[in-house]
């Protein structure tokens, strides 16, 4: 009789952090002490807070293990599994107001947890993702049996566009719209496509919604199949996301033996079966048509639209796109009904939203909240605030192609609208946050420069105008830049947003745009006063040392390898800016605080 069960994160960043052996150990541990048969050890997707990784849970109690060793092992066994003693020192203490700490017992009880409403991640870190069983106990597969055995296509098409759902991947565009059109097709063949090409720096959310829970998807591209006609599908999945893969190939296995997908599903008569294809990692195969290009064995670029895939797409028949996030929250809206979803979110975006945490915060993880909550709330209420008392100055959104909100726009609820109308998007939902020693030039110069290296070439304004920008930035940092030179650059942006052929390179601008908007002081500092604010720009930055705080010990002189720094002991040393090669070793080297930056 099992009587306890052990939940252990096996997602991405909890299995890099040594999960994989802690749960090897656990499990020898356990059968050393002849609790193998009470105790069950459950594999899971991320929990959602890396921050704390590697995660563990026992239940009934639901105790909150944090950063767990292979050492703490054998301590949980002996105290909490076989005595019934809750290891209090492993327990997760969490910061509270007044910087005092309280103990939090369970992971729900956490600030992270306690606010957010999970659609998407409901299975995340709940169930075991490589057993088909614990989905099928969670409801799953009920919302494919519903349809296929009491609906027609049409009423599924009806029930998404009564829910509201829109696009997660990006564009924010109507789901049951996009049904809808390839529906009215009359092909004979048609295809379901799950875009899992997930390349912006920093997100991870479809990564973890296919490592802890691949079977809300597999359900969701059937469901869409029986709506459109369809009866085959491909998941295009990154080769970088060995685990997600993994799990996806268990998943469909066992998905065609118990009848899931394959031949004549829940004796209903209708076919579908998937497939998975591999990407290579190229930016640009997250744009639906590189996407589809890819698949057919071309080189993933991008077409012009119309014709548009609904119509005209995979192998030149009707095809559906849609990204893991949005395939993931479909069975719910099937079983729970279309006003359950619509009544969570805004007028325009309804649901919820997952984002991938990253940055200059202190729980960095995966986030799903309701449509609408302010940028306030998510990086101080769930986010934790930013560490070692900085004070915040960006967020940046939609990945690579999104914009930077400052911080005179926190309150700013997050829907599709209104994060476009203050020159961000959505995007698939990264969040990167920006404290004080950020530079926005920097920043932006960063984004730019993966978007440039990540162009698949074919048109002009994304070859050549992503690559002038980046020279502008890069001038720009140098100190070579002009006044002249920020008019030039908005103008060639502007350009490219109206001129390349897709969205990768119409939306390449946007953080050299927010940047200019909302912190053109800084811009201004490096072009007019040579100088770099936040000092981060190496070749402006100047390194100065403090006569007050100096000792005279020449130990940043002997570090120096240029011999910059001049001085006899125990009297205050100098630099020479002419000769500084600005490295940085003297103020690493210095005990007393006396170098500082510029």
């Amino acid at each position: 009789m099992i009587r306890s069960h052990v939940l252990i994160c096996g997602g991405t960043g909890c299995t890099s952090s040594g999960s994989p052996a802690i749960r090897e150990h656990l499990e020898k541990e356990l059968t050393a002490h002849g609790l193998a048969d009470e105790i069950k050890v459950v594999q899971t997707g991320c929990f959602g807070l890396c921050a704390l990784g590697p995660i563990m849970i026992v239940y009934p109690e639901g105790t909150f293990y944090s950063r767990v060793t292979e050492e703490d092992v054998t301590e949980i066994v002996e105290e909490h599994l076989l005595k019934g003693r809750v290891v209090d020192h492993l327990v997760y203490n969490e910061p509270a107001p007044g910087n005092a700490k309280h103990e939090v017992a369970s992971l729900s009880d956490t600030g992270f947890y306690k606010t957010q409403m999970r659609v998407a991640l409901r299975n995340c870190g709940v169930i075991n993702p490589e057993d088909i069983e614990e989905y099928i106990g969670m409801d799953g597969y009920q919302a494919l049996g519903k349809v296929l055995t009491s609906m027609t296509p049409q009423e599924v098409i009806d029930l998404m566009k009564a829910s509201g759902l829109r696009g997660r991947g990006g564009a924010g565009f109507p789901t049951g719209m996009k049904w809808q059109f390839a529906a009215n097709n009359a092909c004979d063949t048609k295809y379901v496509i799950c875009n899992a090409d997930e390349g912006d720096p920093g997100a991870f959310m479809d990564r973890s919604v296919l490592e802890g829970d691949p079977h809300a998807v597999l359900e969701a591209m059937a469901i869409a199949g029986y709506a459109i006609g369809a009866h085959h599908g491909y998941i295009y999945v990154r080769a970088e996301y060995p685990i997600a893969v993994k799990r996806l190939e268990i998943a469909i296995r066992q998905a065609r033996e118990y009848g899931m997908l394959g031949k004549d599903i829940f004796g209903s008569g209708f076919d579908f079966d998937i497939d998975i294809r591999l990407g290579a990692g190229a930016f640009v195969c997250g744009e639906e048509t590189a996407l589809i290009a890819s698949i057919e064995g071309n080189r993933g670029e991008p077409r012009n639209k119309p014709p548009f895939p609904a119509n005209k797409g995979l192998f030149q028949q009707p095809t559906i796109i849609n990204n893991v996030e949005t395939l993931a929250n479909i069975p719910q809206i099937i079983v729970k009904g279309p006003e359950w979803f619509a009544s969570m979110g805004t007028e325009t975006s309804k649901g919820t939203k997952v984002f991938a945490l990253g940055g200059k915060i202190v729980n960095t993880g995966l986030v799903e909240i309701p449509m609408g909550t302010t940028l306030r709330e998510i990086l101080f209420d769930i986010g934790g605030g930013i560490p070692n008392g900085k004070k915040f100055k960006a967020a940046q959104t939609g990945g690579p192609s999104g914009g930077c909100i400052p911080a005179q726009h926190l309150d700013t609820p997050i829907d599709y609208e209104n994060l476009k109308a203050i020159g961000s998007m959505m995007g698939s939902g990264g969040l990167i946050v920006m404290d004080e020693d950020n530079c926005m030039v920097d920043v932006a110069r960063f984004f730019l420069e993966f978007t440039v290296d990540e162009s698949c070439g074919k048109c002009t304004p994304c070859r050549i105008g992503t690559r002038r920008l980046l020279e502008m930035l890069n001038k720009i940092t140098e100190g070579k830049a002009t006044l002249e030179d920020l008019d030039k650059m908005e103008e060639l942006c502007h350009y490219i947003q109206k001129n390349a052929l897709c969205a990768l390179g119409q939306t390449a601008p946007n953080p050299v745009l927010s940047t200019l908007k909302y912190f053109r002081d800084e811009y201004e500092a490096h072009v007019v006063e040579k100088r770099c604010p936040a000092g981060v720009c190496k070749k402006l930055l100047r390194y100065e040392i403090v006569e007050d705080k100096c000792k005279g010990c020449t130990a940043c002189a002997r570090k120096c390898p240029v011999g910059a720094i001049s001085g006899a002991v125990k009297t205050p040393h100098k630099i020479d800016p002419q000769k500084c090669i600005k490295c940085g070793a003297c103020m690493d080297t210095c005990k007393f605080g006396a170098i500082i930056k510029k």
